[in-house]
């Protein structure tokens, strides 16, 4: 008689209930992971052990009528990794997305990670991906903002008023004990306008909606982006003024002279190892058009330093690395999502769930027809 299998499911209310709307827990769980980060207790996808995902790429035109075209945002990918220290978990984050999706009611992208038990492989929870995708999204560029901006910064600029942009304007709000203003700046004043709202009912802080970016960035003691990679954004290097964090969770273009002057700290130098490796080696100059990109060219046409080099977070936290070293320096953080930092946030959601009888639990098998030979 072979053993029986049960998971958990946890649906998008589950979620909510087991806290994955507490913003200052889901940047205390990213602070640990970079630690784990930093340590190398980690594994992600592809003989690097540390590719961001696995994507399904659409051809731009198909003989066969049902097969996907390719189109704005449009993808599917599958982001698998292992998390050590207390987590103990391996799992996988699966998500489509399409920018046609608002034209159907449904977000652009619709996301789902399963937990699995890293010995055996059986599942042990299947959660409703979208908030604690956002959530973890926004945590991780506070964590940047807790440990790179000056402690006197009182304005917060968000560019990009979607729902990511909205996850990281909730966690950063959490580590900026000075925060006297946000501005919000987004292609769309619907947005813009929605989030100032939130600002100022929801979170206690005056806000105003600018339509000009020039206007917001040059007040901006803290900048986050998370504009649509559909329509990434030009900074100029006379609009920030010193001291700036910018954290960039979307791609952002800039003066050539404004990376040079900025001091970069990265989320992960084996991730954009990998992003350099795929690039070159299919070809690509563009290097996929990451949000790295930028960084990946100077360092190609000598410029900037090779990406060892580079400052990262977790190190930063850990102490065995120097963040900000004075009140001008203008600092840009990079993340580009990680896998690992769902699997840390959607562990702990499973772990509160199963203490307070949150969720539904399902069945795989009461005995797997495979062992009952």
């Amino acid at each position: 008689m072979g053993k029986k299998t049960e998971f958990l499911f946890m649906s998008e209310p589950d979620c909510i209930a087991a806290g994955v709307l507490d913003a200052k827990k889901c940047v205390d769980n990213a602070e640990e992971v970079f630690k784990l980060l930093a340590q190398g207790d980690y594994l992600m996808g592809g003989n690097t052990r540390n590719s961001h995902g696995m994507p399904l790429v659409f051809p731009k035109e198909s003989p066969f009528p049902n097969m996907p075209i390719a189109g704005p945002d449009r993808r599917f990918v599958a982001m698998p990794a292992y998390l050590g220290g207390r987590f103990n978990v391996c799992g996988v984050k699966w998500y489509g997305s399409n920018a046609a999706n608002k034209q159907n009611g449904l977000p652009r992208s619709v996301l789902t990670v399963m937990l699995n038990n890293k010995e055996t492989g059986e599942p042990l929870c299947l959660l409703s991906a979208n908030l604690s995708s956002a959530a973890r999204t926004g945590a991780v560029p506070a964590v940047g903002v807790r440990y790179l901006a000056r402690k006197d910064s009182e304005v917060l600029v968000c560019v990009g008023c979607g729902p990511i942009g909205r996850g990281c304007l909730d966690a950063i709000v959490t580590v900026m004990p000075n925060l006297k203003k946000v501005i919000c700046v987004n292609r769309s004043p619907a947005n813009a306008i929605s989030m100032a709202e939130h600002v100022k009912n929801d979170l206690g802080y005056e806000a105003i909606v600018e339509p000009d970016l020039e206007t917001a960035v040059r007040q901006g003691d803290v900048i986050s982006v998370a504009a649509s990679r559909t329509a990434p954004l030009h900074f100029k290097r006379e609009w920030i003024k010193p001291g700036c964090t910018i954290v960039a969770s979307g791609p952002m273009m800039c003066d050539e002279q404004l990376w040079l002057d900025m001091d970069i700290v990265l989320d992960n130098i084996a991730l954009h190892e990998t992003y350099v490796k795929d690039g070159k080696e299919a070809g690509d100059p563009t290097y996929g058009n990451h949000i790295g990109t930028p960084i990946y060219q100077l360092i190609d046409a000598g410029k900037e330093p090779p990406l060892e080099e580079f400052k990262v977070l977790g190190k930063i936290i850990l102490g065995e690395q120097e963040g900000r070293v004075n009140d001008d320096q203008i600092i840009w953080f990079l993340n580009d999502g990680m896998a690992v930092f769902d699997m840390g946030l959607c562990s702990d959601l499973y772990h509160t769930a199963l203490e307070q009888g949150i969720g539904t639990k399902l069945t795989l098998w009461e005995s797997a027809v495979q062992c009952e030979d």
